[in-house]
């Protein structure tokens, strides 16, 4: 028996400790992309190692208050996630939206890894951006990419404004452990662990306005999950809870949501 149990912990450790086949159950890349209307939009690639990785940039009509850098989530593209930056632009922000690897006109494969060293490297390529120089910076994750948000976050706080996280994952180990049966959660949490977690970054990001957004209702990223970011998340900090399902909180409360991100970028300015 005991060589059983050893046998089968020793098999789900491989499982969920390979970079592989660990990520694989994180990503859902598609390359349909949907059409962007109504909203002026530049495009540009980024050459990194083997890769091609897509971007876009949305501008507002007038003159940009702030830059939001958008992170999304595991499924779908960029031009998914239209729904909600587009609020944000109409409301006077650029808006500038990376794509992960594999994700629609962009090449490779993700993995976490990856995605960070390829969210680094953009971020610093695109702040020396003439349009981008002398804009506050705000960092947006929503649902997964509150994971890669949050760490960015963490390590250029001297470059950036602020940040909101809408739907935030605790880590990719939390939301791995729900899929696996209550028994064996504690037992392989012991070997499972998150090359960056929101729940652990967020605790090193000193004096920056945090708006942190989550649904009690929400069915793929449990309340609790959004819930131990913010407990986590030093002042000045502020947790909206909507009545919605997962992201739904900028299209069901278009106006509210923008009052949000004005209040987040008015505290940020006062702060600096």
């Amino acid at each position: 028996m005991k060589e059983i149990i050893l046998t089968v912990l020793l098999t789900l450790c491989t499982i969920f400790i390979s970079s592989a086949q660990f990520d694989d159950r994180f990503y859902f890349p598609s390359k349909e992309w949907n059409k962007i209307e109504n909203i002026e939009y530049d495009e540009m690639f980024f050459e990194i190692d083997s890769v091609k990785l897509n971007a876009i940039l949305l501008k507002p009509e007038t003159n940009p208050k702030a830059t939001i850098i958008f992170y999304h989530g595991a499924g779908g593209n960029i031009s998914t996630y239209i729904n909600i930056t587009k609020p944000l632009v109409l409301a006077g922000y650029q808006v500038f939206m990376p794509d992960f690897r594999g994700y629609g006109k962009s090449t490779g494969i993700p993995t976490h890894l990856n995605i960070a060293q390829d969210a680094q490297i953009i971020f610093d390529k695109i702040i020396e951006k003439e349009n981008f120089e002398r804009l506050p910076i705000i960092i947006y994750g929503a649902s997964m990419g509150t994971q890669i948000a949050t760490k960015i976050a963490k390590d250029n706080q001297s470059k950036i404004a602020g940040l909101i996280l809408d739907g935030a994952l605790s880590s990719f180990t939390d939301i791995a452990l729900l899929s696996v049966p209550a028994e064996q959660r504690q037992m392989i949490a012991q070997y499972v662990t998150s090359p960056y977690s929101a729940k652990n970054d967020i605790k090193d990001i000193n004096n920056l306005p945090k708006l942190i957004i989550h649904s009690k209702e929400d069915k793929s990223v449990p309340f609790t999950q959004g819930e131990t970011v913010y407990n986590n998340a030093s002042e000045p900090k502020e947790f909206w809870v909507y009545e919605g399902t997962h992201l739904e909180a900028a299209i069901k409360y278009p106006k509210l949501f923008i009052q949000k991100i004005n209040s987040l970028v008015s505290s940020s300015i006062a702060v600096q």
